[in-house]
């Protein structure tokens, strides 16, 4: 990836992995796709690879992209999901033309050609599992920075960070160093 552009958080939920080309959004906000190239570089590594994008195309990525957050952190709070955001989902869902094509090693992947299109998957990808249809439950990570939106898939249902590598590592080590401070004063 090109120097001077942050690192992208993909998981294993396309519509989750896609609501966090911005994070930290209640501390110092990364945005992951500034230019519309980066929206075709994320579009690419997530399977639903498009020859290029227009600035406006990536400002429908974007209002997107905060829809499905309200609307997933909606239902992680066990709030009515926010019409604006139901609607923007849904046209987008149903603008897009991709397709499903299944591969010589039985996989499945995407055939977009347009910007639209992939965001057609990726609304498609939210509805299932802001709708509860998919097996898990929304929750937000309990990192008062992040409060990112994420699809909790672990057995007991009971997963507190977006990503234990960044999120659940920074509160590992901010713990740790409370106690190394704590019992230094206390010797």
């Amino acid at each position: 990836m090109p120097a001077g552009f942050p690192d992208f958080r993909l998981g294993s939920v396309l519509a989750t992995s896609f609501t966090a080309t911005l994070t930290e959004r209640h501390g110092d906000a990364v945005e992951r796709i500034p230019t519309p190239q980066r929206l075709v570089d994320w579009l690419a590594v997530s399977g639903l690879d498009v020859d290029s994008c227009t600035t406006g195309q990536l400002d429908l990525a974007r209002e997107l992209r905060e829809a499905i957050h309200a609307a997933a952190t909606a239902t992680a709070t066990r709030e009515a999901l926010p019409a604006s955001a139901v609607q923007v989902i849904n046209d987008h869902s149903v603008q897009g033309r991709a397709a499903a094509v299944l591969t010589l090693e039985g996989e499945r992947r995407w055939r977009v050609s347009r910007v639209e299109d992939a965001l057609s998957v990726i609304a498609a990808d939210a509805i299932s599992i802001i709708s509860g249809e998919r097996d898990g439950r929304m929750a937000l990570c309990a990192s008062p920075t992040c409060l990112a939106a994420f699809f909790d898939t672990s057995q007991s249902r009971t997963r507190r960070w977006c990503d234990m590598n960044t999120c659940g590592n920074r509160q590992k080590k901010a713990r740790f160093h409370a106690n190394q401070r704590k019992n230094s004063g206390t010797q």
